[in-house]
């Protein structure tokens, strides 16, 4: 088991912290009867696309896929994970 880490946190973020697990809980959401269940999964695909992962590498600064049938919409929300060194 690892060693916990030194709390490096500012003394607003543990005041908030503190603050926070003292607040009282949120009541259930009240439901009406004809209300079905639902995976998590499904409720997320209507909100958001699923992620997609590609490969790309870096040209000139610019990230560039190297499959090139992936399409990306304009202005689509991207991570970007590189490794160090190249």
């Amino acid at each position: 088991m690892t060693e916990p880490g030194r709390d490096e946190c500012s003394a607003e973020r543990r005041r908030r912290d503190e603050q926070i697990a003292t607040e009282s809980r949120m009541p259930p959401l009240e439901l009406s009867p004809e209300a079905t269940a639902m995976p998590m999964e499904a409720h997320l695909a209507r909100q958001h696309p699923r992620p997609l992962a590609v490969v790309g590498i870096v040209e000139n600064g610019l990230v560039r896929p190297l499959d090139s049938t992936v399409k990306l919409p304009e202005h689509a929300r991207v991570i970007i994970v590189a490794s160090e060194g190249g």
